[in-house]
């Protein structure tokens, strides 16, 4: 059955977190840093990790089950789990089969996809095709993070960044005019290796550029990262508001991915927007990468500080490079 009369929305939304807080204190006795040195360049003050024997996935399977609960239906009513990572437990089983699994899921097809830090506004746009044709009726995004594991703790400009979360949404049909009312995404593997993150070969480039990290671990040209991301952020955001005859005067709220307050700030200068409609989440939780912004979206909703008919968009940039934006018009 089609749905062409009709939108495609977020139903329901959660999100779960480790229980360790780790603080800048914390870093202070691992790694060359300071509190100052990290909130000044970064703006985070503590972020969540995993303890080494708990597995990613549980975070998803928390974040799953309340998301459902949100929406109002039954696990058994998702046709599909799209779980967005690039740090999972394992490559095979997939981390969405996982949590399909473990939440009884049973008729729902599942799989992993890795856009890295981009990976939440790739899921819902793959997400909204499989809805719009009425192949699916109701589909989730999880993303579920556990970077802490592939970080390496002994680089003082990686390991401040990265932290463990999951953030889901359930996405289904709603009312025409509500919901996604469009998406951009786009990729430059030219400049792929400005974040790496091994996996089964380390490539010779990889190890010319840091001989004595010749390790599976997160690495990242910081200074590269940040001049794409703040460019991109704001193109990507017109880019997606032109496509719906809308301006930045129409947003109510940005939902970017929240690496560095530098990032944010800077992208968000460029497009006009002022910072108090940014709900900002990074102070407390780093960079979670693909979770951040369906975690910050949960928190807002938590928080009672979105209303139906609001603007919302979703802008994300990560490893690849990838980026992608999505205009939402809330529905809930």
């Amino acid at each position: 059955m089609s749905n062409q009369n009709r939108g495609v929305g977020i139903l329901g939304v959660g999100s779960a977190l480790p229980e360790t807080v780790m603080t800048n204190f914390d870093l202070e006795k691992v790694v060359d840093t300071s509190d100052e040195w990290i909130k000044r360049r970064t703006g985070i003050s503590e972020r969540r990790v995993l303890d080494k024997d708990t597995p990613a996935y549980e975070l998803g399977v928390k974040a799953a089950v309340r998301a459902v609960e949100d929406a109002g239906i039954t696990a058994e009513d998702l046709d599909l789990i799209i779980v967005t990572t690039n740090s999972p437990d394992y490559l095979v089983p997939s981390t969405a089969c996982i949590i399909q699994g473990k939440i009884g899921a049973g008729k729902a097809a599942a799989f992993d996809m890795n856009a890295a830090c981009t990976g939440f506004v790739y899921g819902i746009t793959v997400a909204k095709q499989f809805i719009e044709t009425g192949a699916y009726k109701y589909v989730m995004v999880v993303g579920c993070e556990a970077l802490s594991k592939i970080t390496d703790w002994e680089d003082r400009n990686t390991c401040v960044l990265f932290a463990d979360a999951a953030g889901a949404v359930v996405l289904g049909p709603v009312k025409e005019g509500y919901g996604i009312l469009g998406t951009n995404i786009g990729a430059d593997g030219s400049a792929g290796h400005t974040i790496t993150s091994p996996c089964c070969h380390i490539d010779p480039v990889d190890i010319e550029k840091r001989p004595h990290e010749n390790k599976r671990v997160v690495w990242m040209d910081g200074s590269a990262v940040l001049k794409f991301a703040v460019r991109i952020m704001e193109q990507a955001t017109r880019a997606v508001l032109e496509e719906a005859k809308m301006s930045t005067d129409d947003v109510d709220f940005i939902f970017p991915h929240q690496a560095n307050i530098r990032i944010i700030e800077g992208a968000v200068d460029r497009l006009g927007i002022p910072l108090d409609k940014v709900p900002l989440i990074i102070g407390k939780y780093g960079n979670i990468s693909s979770a951040s912004i369906p975690v910050a979206l949960d928190e807002a909703v938590k928080t009672n500080k979105l209303k139906k008919g609001d603007n919302l968009i979703f802008v994300g940039f990560g490893g690849g490079l990838t980026w992608g934006s999505a205009l939402v018009k809330w529905c809930k």
